[in-house]
């Protein structure tokens, strides 16, 4: 039987998400994992302390976790799918790109940062 859902929602920023992620399912220490992420073995030691609290807030009060923004950067390029709308990247960068990401179709083009007014 689960929680019931009673908490309000925790956010967890990306830098959190991401903090966790390289520490607890990468099992990355701290020292390569804010290597990773650019930041102070400091800093990342807090970034992580913050989501380990957010997590057991949740898991605690049966609330809900939403993942927000942050300091994002992205190393890839981003297409727009003609025929869906949807809009997708593509990190590896020696793989050609064949079709979109979510309906498959091949009118796809590179995204240049606007969308078009329908």
């Amino acid at each position: 039987m689960g929680v019931k859902n009673e908490g309000p929602p925790v956010v967890l920023n990306y830098e959190e998400y991401e903090s966790i992620r390289l520490s607890d399912f990468e099992l990355l220490g701290q020292v390569d994992a804010s290597k990773v992420m650019d930041v102070s073995r400091p800093t990342f030691a807090r970034i992580y302390e913050s989501a380990r609290r957010k997590i057991a807030q949740a898991l605690v009060n049966g609330s809900p976790i939403i993942f927000e923004g942050g300091k994002v950067y992205f190393n890839s390029d981003w297409y727009a799918c003609k025929s869906c709308g949807c809009l997708f990247d593509h990190p590896q960068k020696d793989q050609e790109i064949t079709g979109c990401a979510l309906c498959g179709s091949s009118e796809i083009e590179q995204f240049q940062g606007k969308r078009e007014s329908s």
